[in-house]
């Protein structure tokens, strides 16, 4: 519990909880990131995913990251990079083969998962400085808001990017996974409400469209008769 995965440099300490499966390993891994509008909640809303990853197999890296809008994008893409990189670093530590590390978010957690997995090196967000950009080998998000221009108004996204759409039409751009789909990105499971009005499904449609465009191996499923927060709770898809 409570492992710090920042260094101290980092402006703000950050910590994850690491499930470990039984047994020598090396075994697969995922990174898992909650929700919450990018400004509140926290990992325990992940807690039963974990221990369900680890009684099957997996080393499951429950983490925090930064909260909007005291630290606004890309902060919170940052802290998830760290927390990538700190998995690689201490892989033998904690029993994790490197090399099959998958991420799994929901709601404000997908997107920062999704967009972990859609930047490829070289892309603006990429600030690798060796051009060996860490990124999930598979992917899994719901309730995704692929697309952060599909907001016209509301508080969340503004203050989770810093501007309106009005005020700054690029970052809300720079910030949609959608615009950064690439052939070499990894598979993606996707799902999503049906009833889902906070995020629509056609946010979750339209980046299944674009990653079949590009050859990306996907899925989609829509859960019927669920809305945002009930798909999270009850929705199949995730267990």
């Amino acid at each position: 519990r409570d492992v710090v995965f920042t260094p101290p440099e980092w402006p703000q300490p950050l910590s994850a909880d690491v499930y470990m499966p039984r047994g020598e390993g090396p075994f697969p891994a995922v990174l898992l990131v909650h929700g919450g509008g990018w400004r509140r909640r926290d990992r325990s809303d992940m807690a039963r995913l974990s221990e369900r990853f680890a009684a099957r197999g997996f080393v499951a890296v429950n983490t925090s990251y930064r909260f909007a809008p005291k630290y606004r994008f890309p902060a919170q893409l940052e802290d998830l990079r760290q927390a990538l990189r700190w998995m690689h670093e201490n892989a033998a530590r904690h029993r994790l083969d490197p090399h099959r590390i998958g991420a799994l978010g929901y709601s404000a957690g997908a997107h920062l998962v999704t967009l972990l997995a859609t930047v490829s090196p070289g892309d603006e967000l990429d600030e690798s400085a060796d051009g060996r950009m860490l990124r999930p080998r598979a992917v899994v998000g719901g309730g995704t808001p692929t697309d952060l221009r599909k907001f016209k108004g509301g508080r969340l996204v503004p203050e989770f990017l810093g501007a309106t759409q009005q005020e700054n039409p690029a970052v809300f751009a720079l910030a949609s996974p959608i615009v950064h789909v690439t052939p070499d990105d990894p598979p993606m499971f996707l799902y999503h409400g049906a009833w889902d009005a906070l995020v629509p499904p056609s946010h979750a449609i339209d980046m299944k469209r674009a990653l079949d465009a590009a050859g990306v191996r996907s899925e989609l499923r829509i859960e019927r008769g669920l809305g945002h927060m009930t798909t999270f709770a009850l929705g199949r898809s995730a267990h």
